[in-house]
């Protein structure tokens, strides 16, 4: 017999179909007249009939007509939705589909797999396991270090020896010990409980993220857990059930507790659950449509399944990633600016660079002269001012490679939690590998070095903007008095600069006890891992209105042409966005720069990556050392003898 689930204001429902010529509307009528029998005044309805809605798939928010058959509209166990006419929801309210509902319509279950060993996993591959580019597969050693590790609790619970966590309580009660006829309540009671999170689901592709890198450590074998447990888990991922996991409550201290406890949560059949299937419903629901049961926790797996810094390391990793590429664009768009301002690229010279041996500063001053060399890239606009009387330019254009930080790579092989499991030795012991100090201070580190790129970006803007400092018309705009230009567009990047300001301050310098004193220091991870991605976001705004301002500039300076990568990345830009000729609604043109930022595929890297790696192939490297500490830069050690012309009397 066909079932389907239903939600009505809040509420899920399973309505049995015994006959399929029943139409939507029926299942509508039904859906409603459940609902209000569970309420005691009815839902606020004197009956079913005067109740008016409309009916739409959870999956994607297609509307049904009322008139169609449910046999002919839907699948089996499919989700729908009932809309009551003239309802407002209330704030806390959780609708079916979370924001950005059009991106997850879109899913397509992937066909590829990627074999966890607990040790090989890379950040760009943790992303796109959160993209739902691939499914999860143990590797046989993983698989073989996840039994003899369970073969150790099982001997523990056996022989009822008293182990944390294991057959005593938690925290405070680490000293309670605990029957074995209670052992499996224990490990429910301890997920139930530390369900504490507030605030905003995670996205579907950062529960991806958090659950994949969950089986991950899992996968190392420490844990205590059961193979047959971690299928599941692993079963949950490929199906794409997301449990719901707020963004907020986790301290750090003894990993994400609450955050990893949602996700346990779902993956026992209670609370919300999320799929592309079936949008946000009951857990057992949407497990029970993916043909999935809920986990049974053994003995200490309630203790495995949430100890560990998951949100804090997965939520990095995507800071990571994210910092990197729009680093990488950040030289691309500063170069575009330094056309326009008509400026040097002498302060890029190999030889200053090879004097202080910094990596990331050695080649963000490669993929200048890589984008703006004379001999290799004639520029017209750089020939028109060879010879002018200048004799420096701005630190914000001059001092790029210097400001920019040499992002590093945040490692997310972390052995994550507090009481271990070693089969080696037959024994488990508590620890603290659950800590999450150190991703709390690289993450610090990463929002502090990454805002710095809108910081310097925002002071490029106002150059551009400024006609004493320009020499183009004020904001970017003829006419200007009747039109605004960019005036208000700088305004925006000023305010995300400063909010950035407030938010570099590092979370893992504050601590407060938690547990009765037993957790009396914590790291604050959490938000250190939160508060990097509002800051990235921010910088990623804000180099979108630089590059809007900079194409901009280049129009004032036509017939004159840039150098060819920098014209590429032009139209590109004008691909999205068309020149500013007379003032109209800023906002989406904002927006579409900022998506050339963030997409993969037609990002303004990829349209300059191509002319900056043929340079670095056609460039020999030189082979004169720098100093006895100095990084080997291969290619990145060469001088180019090109570019614009005008010198520099730069200070000691």
């Amino acid at each position: 017999m066909p079932r389907y689930t239903v939600h009505v204001r809040g509420e899920w429902l399973a309505v049995p179909c015994l006959n399929c010529t029943n139409t939507i509307g029926w299942l509508g009528k039904e859906a409603v007249r459940r609902y209000m029998k569970n309420k005691p005044d009815n839902g606020g309805f004197s009956s079913v009939d005067e109740v008016k809605f409309y009916i739409r798939r959870c999956k994607g928010l297609g509307l049904l007509d009322l008139d169609d058959t449910v046999e002919d509209a839907l699948e089996d166990n499919e989700f729908v939705e009932v809309v009551i006419e003239g309802d407002i929801m209330s704030p806390d309210f959780i609708p079916s589909q979370p924001e950005g509902v059009h991106l997850y319509s879109k899913y397509r279950e992937p066909e590829q797999y990627i074999s966890l060993d607990g040790n090989s996993l890379t950040t760009e591959d943790l992303v796109n396991l959160g993209k739902g580019l691939y499914k999860i597969k143990l590797t046989p050693e993983a698989e073989a270090q996840v039994k003899q590790s369970r073969e150790v609790i099982e001997r523990i619970v056996k022989e009822q020896t008293v182990v944390y966590g294991i057959t005593t309580g938690f925290g405070k009660f680490a000293r309670t010990v605990i029957p074995n006829s209670k052992l499996r309540e224990l490990q429910v009671n301890l997920v139930r409980s530390h369900s504490a999170g507030v605030g905003k689901p995670l996205s579907p592709e950062r529960s991806r993220m958090l659950l994949a890198l969950r089986i991950n450590v899992l996968a190392k074998g420490y844990s205590g857990i059961s193979l047959e447990t971690l299928q599941q888990v692993i079963e949950a991922f490929n199906a794409s059930c997301l449990p719901y996991i707020p963004e907020k409550g986790t301290v750090g201290a003894s990993g994400d507790l609450a955050p990893l406890s949602h996700l346990a949560l779902g993956l026992i059949g209670e609370g919300k659950m999320w799929s592309p299937k079936s949008g946000w419903a009951d857990a057992k629901y949407v497990l029970e449509a993916h043909g999935l049961r809920p986990i049974t926790l053994k003995p200490k797996e309630g203790l495995a399944l949430i100890n560990g810094t998951q949100m804090i390391t997965s939520l990095g990793c995507e800071a990571v990633e994210r910092a990197g590429a729009i680093a990488r664009q950040a030289d691309i768009i500063a170069a575009l600016t330094l056309e326009v301002l008509k400026g040097t690229t002498r302060a890029f010279d190999t030889d200053i660079h090879a004097v202080r041996p910094h990596r990331g500063q050695a080649e963000v001053a490669f993929r200048f002269r890589s984008l703006l060399d004379s001999d290799h890239h004639p520029s017209e606009i750089a020939e028109s001012h060879r010879f002018c009387d200048r004799v420096q330019d701005a630190y914000t254009m001059r001092c790029c490679p210097q400001v920019k930080t040499d992002f590093h790579i945040l490692s997310d092989h972390w052995i994550n939690g507090g009481e271990m499991v070693f089969a080696e030795r037959a024994e488990t012991i508590s620890g603290g590998n659950f800590h999450g100090e150190y991703p709390a201070k690289a993450l610090d580190y990463l929002a502090i070095g990454v805002h710095e790129l809108a910081a310097i970006s925002e002071r490029r803007i106002e150059r551009l903007c400024n006609p004493s400092l320009s020499e183009l018309p004020a904001f970017l705009v003829t006419e200007g008095g009747l039109n605004s230009g960019f005036m208000i567009a700088h305004c925006t990047a000023a305010a995300l600069v400063s909010e950035n300001k407030a938010l570099c301050h590092p979370s893992s310098v504050d601590s407060l006890s938690t547990s009765a004193a037993t957790e009396d220091h914590v790291s604050m991870g959490g938000w250190a891992a939160r508060k990097s991605l509002r800051v990235i976001e921010h910088v990623e705004q804000v180099l979108a209105v630089e590059l809007l301002a900079a194409c901009q500039g280049i129009e004032f300076l036509r017939p004159l042409r840039t150098t060819t990568p920098l014209e590429k990345v032009y139209d590109l830009v004008r691909s999205v966005v068309r020149p500013w000729i007379k003032d109209r609604f800023m906002a989406p043109d904002i927006e579409a720069a900022h998506k050339l930022l963030v997409e993969q595929k037609a990002s303004v890297w990829e349209v300059a990556k191509p002319y900056i790696e043929k340079y670095r192939r056609e460039h020999i490297p030189e082979s004169r050392p720098i100093s006895p500490t100095a990084f080997t830069l291969g290619s990145l050690e060469i001088n180019t003898g090109g570019g614009h012309h005008h010198e520099h009397q730069d200070e000691l």
